[in-house]
C-alpha cells in the first residue's frame, strides 16, 4: 500500500481504535501518513500542501482539462487504498490533513470518492455514518475548494438517509451559500415520498435563506442577475403544480429583493403560469 504504511497496520489500529487513540499511537500514525503523502505528492504539479491557494488546482480537480489529468492522478493515487478505512478513521485523517494545511481541493475529492466507494457495500447505518462524516468534513474546508455540483451530488443520497438534522443543515448551508452557481436542473428536486406537491420548494427556500444570510445580497450585479433569473425560471417550472400552496409560491417569488432584478419579466411569466393553474383548479 502506497509505500508509506501497510493496509494491515492501519486496519490493526482501526480494529483497536479506542486503545490506539487513547495511547496517541493512531494520531501519530495518521500524522506521519499525512506528512509522507505530502512529501510524495509535492513533486506533482498539483501539489498537496497549502489550501489557501486552491484556485490553481481547480481545473485538475474538476477534471476539465485533459492536460492536467496525469498530474491530477499523481496527486490522488492514494484514494483507493485509504477508502477501506472506517468513517471514524477518515474523520481523524481529514482533521489531521486540515491541521497540516493539506490541499483542500484534494481532500474534497477524496471525501467525494470515499462516499461513492463506500455506498456499494455499506449497510443503511454505515451509509448514514459515511454521509455524516463526509458532510462534517466538507464543512471544515475552504468553500472555494468545493463545487456546487459536487454538493448536489451529496444531497441526493441524504434525502433517503436518516442523517442528523445538524448535518442536513450544514449541507443546505453550503449549497445555499453558492446557490447562484446552481443550474435549473439542480434545483428541480422531487418532493420526498408522501408529499403531494411535485418539487421540494421548501428546500429551495431554505437554500435562498442561507444564501441571503451568508451575504448574498452583497453580490456583484452580474451574480445578482444570475440568481434572480435562476429563481424566476425555477418558479415558472414549479408554477403548474396545482398542489403548490399560494403561500409557498409567493414566498419563492418574493424571496429575493426587488433591487436584485433588472427587470421582472421572468417573474411575471411565472406568476401568470401559477394563476392560470389556479383558475383551472377552480373549474
Amino acid at each position: 500500500m502506497y509505500g508509506l504504511m501497510s493496509n494491515t497496520t492501519l486496519k490493526h489500529y482501526q480494529d483497536s481504535q479506542p486503545v490506539a487513540t487513547s495511547s496517541g499511537i493512531l494520531e501519530k500514525c495518521l500524522d506521519t501518513l499525512v506528512l509522507r503523502l505530502a512529501m510524495v505528492s509535492e513533486a506533482s504539479p498539483c501539489g498537496s500542501i497549502s489550501s489557501t491557494d486552491s484556485s490553481r488546482f481547480r481545473i485538475s480537480a474538476d477534471g476539465s482539462s485533459a492536460s492536467s489529468k496525469s498530474s491530477s492522478a499523481r496527486a490522488t493515487w492514494w484514494f483507493e487504498d485509504l477508502s477501506v478505512l472506517s468513517p471514524d478513521l477518515i474523520e481523524m485523517l481529514v482533521k489531521t490533513m486540515v491541521s497540516r494545511n493539506y490541499n483542500h481541493v484534494i481532500i474534497c475529492r477524496f471525501l467525494l470518492y470515499y462516499r461513492k466507494s463506500k455506498f456499494y457495500t455499506a449497510s443503511t447505518d454505515e451509509k448514514r455514518r459515511v454521509l455524516e462524516v463526509v458532510i462534517d468534513m466538507l464543512y471544515t474546508l475552504d468553500p472555494s475548494s468545493i463545487s456546487c455540483k459536487s454538493l448536489f451530488g451529496v444531497l441526493r443520497p441524504i434525502r433517503c438517509s436518516n442523517i442528523s438534522k445538524g448535518c442536513r443543515n450544514k449541507l443546505e448551508s453550503m449549497i445555499g451559500s453558492r446557490i447562484d452557481q446552481a443550474t435549473l436542473d439542480d434545483l428541480l428536486i422531487p418532493s420526498q415520498h408522501g408529499r403531494r406537491y411535485r418539487y421540494d420548494v421548501n428546500l429551495v427556500l431554505r437554500f435562498l435563506k442561507a444564501f441571503l444570510h451568508g451575504g448574498g445580497s452583497e453580490l456583484s450585479p452580474m451574480r445578482r442577475k444570475q440568481i434572480t433569473s435562476l429563481i424566476d425560471r425555477y418558479a415558472a417550472e414549479v408554477a403548474p403544480d396545482r398542489c403548490l400552496k399560494s403561500s409557498k409560491f409567493l414566498a419563492l417569488v418574493t424571496a429575493l429583493p426587488d433591487s436584485a432584478r433588472d427587470k421582472s419579466d421572468e417573474m411575471y411569466h411565472a406568476m401568470d403560469i401559477y394563476l392560470e393553474g389556479c383558475l383551472k383548479k377552480k373549474k
